[in-house]
């Protein structure tokens, strides 16, 4: 993996690294690419059960590198296209990989950088946190990758238009007031606090984690409750079908911590 984006696995918890402090860590070709590589390439399979999200320097992403596109080659619909899905398949593999991700986020995260933050599972910030749709400020619908699909489930409709229509900036404070992040400290504290997140997290079984994550995604789009409750039960019983759970249930009682197989 390049440079700029550095992984530091940590037993079962993979920190990411967002590299380009110099730029704010804006998102360049290189980094879309190594983003979605990295993310894409994650399965139930992979050595990381979890995954910690963080940008270098002062800012957590600035969103999309606009020096890298003024003064371009001016692409075509296809082409335009085809770069468009190569930065939205990034919060599409967050979203679809099994591994739960925990975003900690100081400075800016704007444009593409308060998608990636949105497409994680949980937010921490700094008191110096600013997030914003950029998009609507430079020409661009403010309806990008995966932005107007979160917001409007994480803080309602009428806040969502709020800063989606206007670009404004939502500090850490109105944030956390909406329920859109879950932490606001200082940066060593928040690192700390994504690593023991990360390690409860890994006190789940393997499968129970995956299945986790994927019901609470699911839930947000279903028709109704009992379709909800119906995934459920299944998951109920998957988890049951594991020695894992025999593991977990056995470490409980013994007070211990368990020790799990995947199996």
């Amino acid at each position: 993996m390049s440079d700029i984006l550095q992984i530091e696995r940590r037993g079962g918890v993979a920190w990411l690294t967002l590299n380009r402090p110099e730029r704010l860590n804006a998102l360049d070709p290189a980094l879309v690419r190594a983003l979605r590589e990295y993310f894409e390439g994650l399965s139930a399979r992979s050595p990381e059960r979890a995954v910690v999200l963080q940008g270098a320097g002062r800012a957590f992403c600035a969103g999309l590198d606009l020096k890298e596109q003024v003064g371009g080659e001016d692409l075509g619909v296809a082409d335009m296209l085809e770069q468009q899905k190569g930065i939205r398949d990034i919060m599409l593999a967050m979203r679809r990989c099994p591994q739960p991700i925990v975003s900690v986020v100081q400075g800016a995260a704007s444009g593409g950088g308060f998608a990636l933050a949105l497409a994680s599972d949980v937010r921490l910030v700094t008191p110096d946190a600013r997030m914003n749709a950029a998009f609507i400020r430079i020409g661009l619908s403010a309806c990008d990758v995966g932005v107007s699909y979160f917001l409007p489930r994480m803080v309602g409709s009428s806040v969502a238009a709020e800063y989606m229509l206007t670009g404004r900036f939502m500090d850490a404070q109105r944030a956390y007031a909406l329920g859109l992040v879950s932490r606001i400290d200082a940066l060593p504290a928040l690192q700390a606090e994504a690593q023991a997140l990360a390690d409860d997290m890994l006190n789940a079984t393997p499968v129970a984690l995956r299945l986790t994550k994927e019901a609470l995604g699911l839930a947000v789009d279903a028709g109704s409750m009992e379709a909800v409750i119906a995934m459920e039960d299944r998951n109920q019983v998957l988890c049951t079908q594991t020695r894992d759970f025999r593991e977990g249930m056995t470490a409980f009682l013994e007070k211990r911590a368990p020790v799990y197989t995947g199996r």
